[in-house]
């Protein structure tokens, strides 16, 4: 396994890095040994953007950057480090220079959007009895369950941090579109993957949470990636 990259996985909005667990055990099961999840504070994209990078800075070797939701926005930020090698989007933003994720959702409104709820301090929440339906729609009920209870809101203000230097412009990429997705409009997800031009691009009948749902099929997309 030593000519393998480390994979790092990067969470999105209303989770957290255990999201990726069905994902990890999937890749170990497969040989691959060197695995990192980041836990992002969810406060900026360049505080977000940052505690990744200090991960990937201290991994000798090859990195691969796997994002979902908004850590796809936060490896776009990260992933201009010399050891970044490729970078996977899992149901992800991939925003452009000059570009947030709040600008990309106003474009095209995804089907939950109503269902996002400000707090007395700033963080933006799914309201928990639509989270099921908003965000993990195609998993059993007790997981949904136990996601929508463990939620983890970002600062609102994240949601407007513009990227600089989109590192999907220099790295191989490869994308994963939910057909089913309530959070990211489909549509932007296939508009954003379009323009990035990526190794690989998989489309997964699936919600906003595939990596939890289809984890197979997400695992052989980063398997594409570490091959590439």
């Amino acid at each position: 396994m030593a000519d393998k990259p480390a994979i790092v996985l990067v969470h999105g909005f209303w989770g957290g890095a255990a999201h990726w667990g069905h994902v990890i055990t999937e890749l170990n099961r497969r040989g691959h040994g060197s695995l990192h999840a980041v836990e992002l504070p969810l406060t900026s994209l360049a505080d977000d953007a940052e505690r990744t990078a200090r991960m990937v800075r201290q991994i000798p070797g090859p990195v691969l950057l796997v994002g979902h939701s908004y850590g796809g926005a936060v490896i776009t930020e990260a992933g201009g480090l010399p050891n970044v090698t490729g970078l996977v989007y899992v149901a992800a933003f991939a925003p452009d220079a000059g570009e947030s994720p709040g600008r990309i959702t106003q474009e095209l409104a995804p089907a939950a959007a109503d269902n996002l709820v400000p707090d007395s301090d700033g963080y933006l929440w799914i309201k928990q009895d639509k989270y099921a339906e908003s965000f993990c729609q195609d998993l059993p009920a007790d997981e949904a369950l136990i996601m929508a209870v463990t939620q983890r809101a970002p600062l609102a203000s994240t949601f407007g941090d513009n990227v600089t230097t989109p590192a999907w412009r220099s790295k191989p990429s490869w994308y994963q579109v939910s057909t089913e997705d309530r959070m990211i409009h489909p549509d932007n997800e296939r508009r954003m993957a379009q323009r990035m031009n990526p190794r690989k691009t998989v489309e997964l009948p699936a919600g906003h949470a595939s990596l939890a749902s289809r984890p197979g099929e997400v695992t052989d997309l980063i398997e594409l990636a570490v091959a590439g």
